[in-house]
């Protein structure tokens, strides 16, 4: 991921990821902004933009991202995968600075590494100004990401995920808590999770990796957009589940742990009398 960043703050990234990956993957790194509009975008069928457009048109969930504090500054994902020329990107990234008044910082040895430009210089042997390139070996790491604009903190996630991954923050919203607990290539998570709020950018499903070729009513048809045809993506989850379990020695626990409990629950807290009457007449058989 390379990030360039401008003198008031606002950022335009480069990664090999989908957009919405990279802006909920900064966000988690504590790197927050309003999502920039870019002119390079996934290709969507028309039939695809029309009943998402329908479903936008209905009465609007409350999400997290709602009750997020997020800076005003601009955040551009550009996906390095979308063109072969880098020509494109360049002008793009032109456009985007002229058009957002973005000034680019140049990156010295001073702003990128915090070194004095004398220590940088000698270390270096280069003069300060001069573009660096600072090589970083990386473990690579599988954990899932949640997109805080979709997420409705409805913790499906926390009950199902039995490997202590998810947990609260202080407002009682939903975080990534232990990310190298996750057990790697299971996106089990992702598939349960009613909004389609978690991502696993690195995953070869571009749902699950966080393509914006995704319905708003993803019920209709996941087996398809989960890349498992003959199975219900409910299905395909816990036999995920069941085999990451397994790997660590616990046994295999299937539909019975994790499926909508909480939304059970609320539903229990919210009767009131009218509730218990209704019940009551249902018992008559009428």
């Amino acid at each position: 991921m390379l990030c360039l960043q401008g003198i008031e703050g606002d950022m335009i990234v480069l990664s090999w990821m989908y957009p919405r990956a990279a802006r909920w993957t900064l966000t988690r790194n504590k790197i927050q902004g309003q999502e920039g509009v870019t002119l390079l975008v996934e290709e969507i069928d028309s039939d695809e933009d029309e009943e998402q457009e329908t479903e936008q048109n209905s009465e609007p969930m409350p999400r997290v991202i709602d009750s997020l504090n997020i800076p005003s500054r601009k955040i551009y994902c550009l996906d390095l995968r979308i063109h072969k020329e880098a020509g494109v990107y360049l002008q793009e990234i032109k456009r985007i600075s002229e058009e957002a008044k973005i000034t680019i910082i140049e990156p010295t040895l001073e702003n990128v590494t915090g070194k004095e430009p004398s220590d940088a210089q000698e270390s270096n042997g280069k003069a300060p100004g001069q573009p660096v390139i600072i090589k970083e070996e990386t473990k690579r790491r599988w954990y899932p990401v949640i997109d805080m604009s979709r997420c409705t903190n409805c913790m499906e996630c926390i009950d199902f995920c039995l490997f202590g991954v998810y947990g609260v923050d202080h407002t009682e919203t939903i975080l990534v808590e232990q990310p190298d607990d996750c057990r790697k290539g299971c996106p089990a998570c992702s598939r349960v999770c009613p909004e389609n709020a978690i991502l696993f950018p690195q995953h070869k499903s571009p749902a699950i990796a966080g393509s914006a070729d995704v319905l708003e009513n993803l019920k209709i048809d996941l087996s398809k957009l989960f890349g498992a045809p003959e199975a219900d993506a409910v299905d395909v989850a816990v036999r995920e589940r069941d085999e990451q379990l397994m790997l660590v020695g616990r046994d295999a626990v299937g539909h019975d742990v994790g499926l909508e409990r909480r939304q059970i629950e609320r539903d229990d807290t919210k009767k009131d009398e009218l509730d218990h009457l209704i019940e009551q007449l249902d018992e008559f058989d009428l």
